[in-house]
């Protein structure tokens, strides 16, 4: 399938976690920025909260992300399981970059001011917008031929990707998105996706 043709629901089927991925990108730079910026701009937000940042960190500033996270796994990981978890990142660390899913909550603590009525429920809802930027971006790198993958290692950077980058310490981090130009057959050698019935899954009224 040609990826520069590939529509929203196509993109949306074929979007799997890759892990097998190299420090090439199969589009510029700026066409990522361009993306990112996108996602920014245009994602929704729980009451335009524009709650999300978004910290990119592509070639060495990637490789740099990955080698703070392991050398402090290092220091947790028991030495006779660490074979699984340094294969585990050399791979993320093989990868060509990163976005770090941040949330500010300067934004939410302003709304939670603003409606009083909805205090208990915005930090809910700063997940949930988290998670809609993470899964556009997920699904516009894949109709660019990018593979990518999830993960969730914070908080244990947290502090020192703060002082690497500039990062107000206050942003909480939620996720990071791996991307890559996949492995010569990384995408036909993945499984069948195991899904659940469908119609224990949606239901529909007044069709």
């Amino acid at each position: 399938m040609s990826f520069d043709k590939m529509n929203f629901k196509e993109a949306v089927q074929n979007r799997r976690s890759i892990y097998q991925l190299t420090k090439k990108s199969p589009i510029s730079d700026d066409r990522i920025k361009e993306i990112l910026s996108t996602a920014v701009n245009d994602v929704p937000s729980s009451f335009n909260s524009q709650s999300t940042r978004l910290v990119v960190l592509l070639k060495e500033e990637h490789t740099k992300f990955w080698q703070i996270v392991m050398d402090i796994l290092k220091g947790i990981v028991p030495e006779d399981s660490w074979e699984h978890t340094g294969n585990r990142l050399n791979g993320f660390m093989n990868a060509y970059g990163t976005v770090l899913f941040y949330e500010d909550p300067a934004a939410i603590h302003a709304l939670q001011k603003q409606y009083p009525q909805y205090s208990d429920k915005f930090p809910q809802w700063s997940e949930h917008t988290s998670a809609m930027h993470q899964y556009a971006l997920w699904t516009a790198f894949e109709t660019e031929g990018l593979g990518c993958n999830l993960q969730h290692y914070n908080p244990l950077p947290d502090e020192k990707v703060a002082a690497t980058w500039e990062i107000p310490l206050e942003w909480s981090l939620k996720a990071q998105l791996v991307f890559g130009q996949p492995q010569e057959g990384a995408r036909e050698n993945l499984g069948k996706k195991n899904q659940k019935p469908l119609e224990e899954r949606l239901k529909v009224y007044g069709a």
